[in-house]
């Protein structure tokens, strides 16, 4: 069994539980955006990550070696990124030469993007945690000296399993080149050319996103054409922090992949434009028990994550404040708008001889819209009653200890909500939502 650990007079002793009979009593919050306010149209301005097309997709790196290196190897979790680099000179004697000519990799990258001659090929994103995927696109070849150049963009390092310290990262090969003619393929081997490598993209470099870099200011950072669903590109607005002291949010729907700062500070890393399995939600939630990856999974269909919150000791009351993003994947950064919330709902399970607590954030408890004693089921918005439930009116019992209060604690008993023998010996339970 897994163990405790508590301090009793100063004293820590272990104390073993079983996690099967563990119940954890928990408060779910449900925000909603305030619409007193109209969310402020930002105007951008944008700038690429290649001041040229061939910036980079043709030059040297940090470090050079022979053959493929692993990506935190090089990178030692300074940068997402890193460029893999190398070249291949061709002539029509090559046995490879074909007008039907290939790029394949072999990938454990969570992206990939592909650049031959300073032209961009295509990528490839990780799907259901199968790392170690195949890419291959058409390319266009030229007689002479061709120019290779990958980014290996890795999303976080696992951090947990057996020997997990030691799962390839990056790009492990082969790289090659595969030329057909008819009924014949003929493959050229680059993992054990020369390559170079750089870490990181040249807007992290020269932090574009910092207020206090001459590079935020350096170079022209263009007005006209705003692009749209443009990779690696960097963009910056600037806006007014909403009034009041209600909890401002950004809301990235619309954008690719890459990352946000405000005034010069991250508030993260997203990727929208990435959405979860379609399956393996439920409508129940029990931790307890055996921990698997796929409890409590919600949110199936749709993103990780669209709304950010921007802490307001980031912002400037008064005067301008400055939003900055760097795009991978290609978005739309007209559609980003800062709103503020409030705490709309708010819901709660507990199980018998256990408290219930309840609040709104600072504001006071309007209507109890559910209650049921008993065995109810479902999540938050979507609950229901059971097949027994308490003598008493729970939504009358809720009600009366925690309408007109900021916060309310209730005892879930059936002293207080009333017993009912069709439930027999089964642990019931309260659940409860309220409005704010």
């Amino acid at each position: 069994f897994p163990f405790l650990t508590i301090k009793l007079n100063g004293i820590i002793n272990p104390l073993v539980v079983s996690l099967k009979r563990l119940r954890v009593n928990t408060q779910t919050s449900i925000i909603t955006e305030d619409s007193c306010d109209e969310p402020e149209k930002l105007k951008w301005t944008w700038r690429p990550e290649f001041t040229t097309q061939k910036t980079i997709l043709k030059g040297s790196g940090d470090l050079i070696a022979k053959g493929l290196v692993d990506q935190k190897d090089v990178t030692n979790d300074a940068s997402d990124y890193l460029w893999y680099m190398t070249r291949v000179h061709l002539d029509k004697k090559d046995p490879i030469w074909s007008r039907n000519m290939s790029l394949r990799v072999h990938s454990n990258a969570h992206v990939l993007h592909a650049y031959v001659n300073g032209k961009y090929v295509g990528n490839q994103i990780v799907r259901d945690n199968k790392f170690d995927y195949r890419f291959e696109k058409k390319v266009n070849l030229v007689h002479g000296t061709n120019h290779l150049a990958l980014l290996s963009v890795s999303v976080g390092l696992q951090n947990y399993g057996p020997f997990f310290e030691s799962g390839p990262t990056g790009i492990n090969g082969p790289v090659k080149l595969v030329g057909y003619k008819g009924d014949e393929t003929i493959e050229k081997d680059l993992s054990k050319h020369q390559w170079d490598y750089k870490i990181g993209l040249n807007g992290f470099n020269h932090k574009l996103f910092s207020m206090k870099s001459a590079g935020h200011h350096h170079r022209k950072w263009s007005t006209e054409k705003l692009p749209a669903d443009r990779m690696l590109s960097w963009y910056k607005a600037n806006f007014k922090a909403p009034l009041g002291k209600d909890p401002v949010i950004v809301d990235l729907n619309g954008l690719g992949k890459g990352e946000v700062w405000i005034n010069g500070q991250s508030i993260g890393r997203y990727w929208p434009s990435f959405n979860s399995s379609d399956e393996g939600c439920t409508e129940e939630c029990d931790y307890r028990g055996e921990y698997g990856s796929d409890k409590c999974a919600f949110m199936c269909g749709k993103p990780t994550q669209r709304w950010y919150h921007v802490p307001r000791s980031f912002l400037n009351d008064k005067g301008h404040n400055t939003i900055t993003l760097f795009e991978e994947m290609g978005g739309d950064p007209s559609m980003v708008k800062f709103k503020t919330v409030v705490t709309g709902r708010v819901c709660a399970k507990a199980h018998e001889h256990n408290k219930v607590e309840l609040s709104c954030n600072n504001r006071p408890i309007s209507a109890v819209k559910f209650a049921s004693f008993g065995n109810p089921s479902g999540q938050c918005g979507s609950f229901a009653a059971g097949s027994c439930e308490g003598a008493k009116d729970a939504v009358k019992v809720v009600a009366k200890e925690c309408v007109g209060k900021l916060n309310c604690t209730m005892n879930v008993s059936s002293h207080k909500f009333g017993s009912n023998l069709d439930c027999g010996d089964s642990p019931k339970r309260l659940f409860v939502e309220v409005e704010c």
